[in-house]
């Protein structure tokens, strides 16, 4: 199975970090956001990607070239400077992808499993998206969990799913954004959906960036501290 990582958004409310530099490049823990996914999707046995491109896509290209360097390999959907959001940019990318696919927005940073959407059952024109609670720049969330009610709790859209391609069969090439097309789907039960209690972080401002970037630093130290405890001699 491939998965595409979404790479093509401009990151305006990045800048200045984003002014010479596409959002999904910017660094966690010494290494850029795309990595992280490539690592963590090479550790479930995902090796095949397509990474979509605009906004300075060149120094993503520049970095990754093919994979063959992060043992993957990666081939790149080329996109109009303005980019076409999340659902044009997946329709672009079909004749890409397989008929399963994974999707990951290149802008978050988790600690989920991907490996888990191997084993999610998809019939023809299905998808399956991961929800997560609901951070405090998204307090009023996005979607209920499909086997819930309306008057259930909505939570927030992770940017991680699986799609079947036919769930974007008889759309036009073009900007499409994947929420209204969610919702759609959602009321024709073509949509499953899974809440993910666990590390996710949007990467969306400059100032939550770097709150990542203490809390996993603050978080090696402590788990250091411990190892280091745990390894001292006993002194009687």
């Amino acid at each position: 199975m491939k998965a595409m990582i979404l790479a093509a958004g401009r990151g305006q409310r990045m800048m200045p970090l984003t002014a010479e530099l596409p959002k999904p490049m910017l660094k966690v823990q010494g290494k850029p956001l795309i990595e992280h996914h490539i690592e963590r999707l090479k550790r479930a046995g995902i090796t095949d990607f397509v990474i979509n491109l605009a906004w300075q896509g060149d120094k993503i290209r520049d970095y990754f070239g093919d994979g063959c360097q992060f043992g993957v390999h990666i081939e790149y959907s080329q996109e109009p400077e303005q980019g076409l959001e999340t659902a044009g940019g997946i329709i672009q990318a079909l004749p890409l992808l397989g008929e399963q696919f994974i999707v990951i927005n290149g802008d978050i940073f988790t600690d989920y499993d991907v490996s888990s959407l191997l084993h999610i059952h998809l019939d023809d024109g299905e998808g399956h998206i991961v929800l997560v609670e609901n951070p405090p720049h998204n307090p009023d969330g996005d979607f209920t969990l499909r086997h819930l009610d309306g008057n259930s709790p909505k939570y927030t859209f992770s940017g991680i799913s699986r799609f079947h391609q036919q769930f974007f069969a008889g759309i036009a090439p073009g900007s499409h954004r994947l929420g209204a097309l969610l919702r759609e789907k959602l009321a024709e039960q073509l949509v499953s959906t899974e809440l993910y209690i666990g590390r996710w972080d949007d990467i969306g401002t400059p100032e939550r960036l770097a709150q990542l970037n203490n809390s996993l630093a603050a978080q090696q130290n402590e788990s250091f501290s411990h190892s280091q405890i745990k390894g001292a001699p006993y002194v009687g």
